[in-house]
């Protein structure tokens, strides 16, 4: 196979890759985008290099980005599945941002991204969607006699009031509250800032974090962030989805529970109040209407209603 000649051969891929994270935090790309790239890119460069040796970009050729492509295909988890869909795509957007940049900058003498394609994703209801009463039946598994129950019961009841994402929870500041309207400035995907409503049930158990829990748990440190943990530093997004394992595990929920699922049930909830999905979009920060039309057809029971009404079999005595 002959190899392209390259006057920028001396730089590894590791490099390159460090070159193109540094351009995305040039443009303030959120941190999930970043710790996306990151995790994709490492495993594909311990690809090349395990099955390959290969460190240059300018020996990357067709051939490896098919074997790539299989090896997503091929991998199987620790319990024998195949990735998901969504998993592989995952890695296969991020893969062909790389073979992009590469091929912008005369790394590459060819396109090779367009050799990396996507996978169908199967059209599947959402899962890990909690009813109301599993809702409450949850919050009501939280000890709220401790400073840590509040400040969690405050976090939950804010995620499933406004269908925020965690990482959206993670990054809000006590001065991107309005007390008074009940509302939150938040920063989603692409650092985009929107304005969300705050329950009142949310909004009572908020009250009581700020002022009664919050100044305790600081223990005289000083942070802007809003949800913070024991030590005074801010709450992180791993650490509430182990709490709220436990809390699923009390309450005996069948359902696999992630501070995601708050958001898909918030939205379920609303849709099923026949919301407007026009505002539920603005809600959730989406850009387009079809994001939610596998919500749409999660409530079975207005279907039922009208195949009662109006079946003729229905209708037999």
């Amino acid at each position: 196979m002959n190899e392209p000649t390259s006057s920028f051969s001396c730089r590894t891929l590791a490099d390159l890759v460090g070159e193109l994270l540094d351009h995305y935090r040039a443009i303030q790309s959120s941190p999930h985008t970043l710790l996306r790239l990151q995790r994709c890119l490492r495993r594909f460069l311990i690809f090349l290099e395990d099955r390959y040796e290969l460190h240059a970009a300018d020996r990357l050729h067709i051939e490896h980005i098919a074997a790539y492509q299989q090896s997503l295909a091929d991998h199987r988890t620790v319990k024998g599945l195949p990735l998901k869909p969504i998993t592989i795509n995952t890695q296969v957007k991020s893969v062909r941002v790389l073979l992009d940049f590469l091929h912008e900058r005369g790394y590459l003498l060819r396109p090779l991204a367009r050799q990396l394609a996507y996978i169908r994703e199967p059209k599947l209801l959402p899962t890990s969607v909690l009813a109301h009463a599993q809702v409450r039946r949850l919050l009501r598994r939280i000890d709220t006699t401790t400073a840590l129950g509040i400040r969690d019961r405050a976090t939950l009841e804010l995620l499933y009031s406004s269908g925020i994402r965690v990482g959206e929870m993670e990054g809000l500041k006590v001065s991107d509250v309005d007390l008074e309207r009940a509302i939150a400035k938040v920063c989603g995907k692409g650092r985009k800032e929107r304005y969300v409503p705050i329950g009142k049930t949310a909004m009572r158990w908020l009250l009581t974090y700020i002022r009664g829990v919050r100044p305790f748990l600081l223990q005289n440190k000083k942070t802007p962030v809003l949800f913070v943990n024991s030590r005074g530093t801010p709450f992180q997004a791993f650490d509430l989805r182990a709490r709220i394992h436990d809390y699923a595990k009390r309450a005996r929920l069948e359902v696999v529970v992630t501070p995601h699922t708050f958001r898909r049930s918030c939205t379920t909830e609303m849709i099923k109040g026949n919301a407007n999905l026009y505002h539920v979009k603005e809600l959730l920060g989406h850009e387009r209407l079809d994001t939610l039309h596998h919500y749409t057809r999660l409530d079975i029971t207005d279907l039922q209603k009208t195949h009662a009404r109006c079946h003729p079999r229905e209708k037999e005595e």
